[in-house]
């Protein structure tokens, strides 16, 4: 499988992190598809990370941690 490394900032903390992903979920989810179908074997937070940038740490603060 080939995989791509995608550079991510998040919006709130500035902190830079990279997420590997597989190259062709990635381009299927850029052109449309849904990010959870296109990309299932990634972390529910690395696919919202994908999406806002935002970083687990910032999530939590914001939206606090799971219950």
């Amino acid at each position: 499988m080939n995989t791509c490394n995608v550079e991510v900032r998040c919006p709130i903390c500035g902190k830079q992190y990279i997420i590997t992903v597989p190259h062709e979920g990635f381009i299927k989810w850029r052109n449309g598809g849904r990010i959870q179908d296109c990309l299932p074997t990634l972390s529910n937070e690395e696919r919202e990370s994908l999406m806002t940038g935002i970083c687990g740490e910032c999530w939590d603060k914001l939206y606090g941690g799971e219950e």
